[in-house]
């Protein structure tokens, strides 16, 4: 009656689990598993086995309340112990107009009421997203070069630093073995060149 607005529900009360007395054994033989020899260390099994066994849980945890809290406890300690890294990302920085990206590849499209298999060119720049998309009837070389010159006019230039390819055949004639150096084709060489394209694949 004081208020159209009803009030703010009061958080409920935090319960504990039927797992909290074993958690400290628990961690116990998790943190005896870092020296351990692989074959050795606990499963989530063998934990629930040993405390029915060794601590009388029998009726108290289920072997899914402990196979839950192994998952996700054992990767803790893990990091706590300087043994595994902590979730870790480094982000990425890219400047303006300096880097982008280059895919080439089927797509199908509704053409005159019916399904066709067509070729997308899409170029992404790196630091602001902006892309340009042009659509082929074919795959071949003379349309991935058309969607570079159509992508370097609306851009009103060509990234200053690397352009990331896949291993298109349009760019690529073939990989040599494990050290993974490429051999462009003769066509792309002298449209790169022409372009000034530094590519990476």
């Amino acid at each position: 009656m004081e208020s159209a607005w009803p009030k703010q529900p009061k958080p409920p009360p935090k319960c504990g689990s039927r797992l909290d007395p074993y958690r400290e054994v628990i961690d116990r033989w998790l943190r005896d598993d870092l020296d351990a020899p692989r074959k050795q260390r606990h499963t989530a099994k063998r934990i629930f086995d040993r405390l029915l066994d060794e601590h009388g849980a029998a009726g108290a945890v289920s072997y899914g309340m402990v196979r839950d809290y192994v998952a996700t406890r054992r990767r803790e300690i893990r990091i706590e112990a300087s043994r595994e890294p902590a979730n870790t990302f480094i982000p990425q920085t890219h400047l303006p107009g300096r880097e982008a990206e280059v895919d080439f590849g089927g797509i199908v499209v509704r053409l005159r009421g019916e399904l066709a298999t067509c070729t997308m060119f899409s170029l992404r720049l790196s630091y602001s997203g902006k892309a340009v998309h042009r659509i082929s009837a074919s795959a071949g070389q003379e349309a991935f070069f058309e969607g570079h010159a159509h992508a370097f006019s609306i851009l009103g230039g060509v990234p200053t630093g690397k352009i990331r390819y896949d291993n298109l055949k349009a760019a690529v004639a073939r990989v040599i073995g494990f050290s993974r150096q490429r051999v462009e084709t003769d066509r792309w060489t002298a449209f790169r060149s022409h372009y000034g394209i530094d590519a990476f694949y």
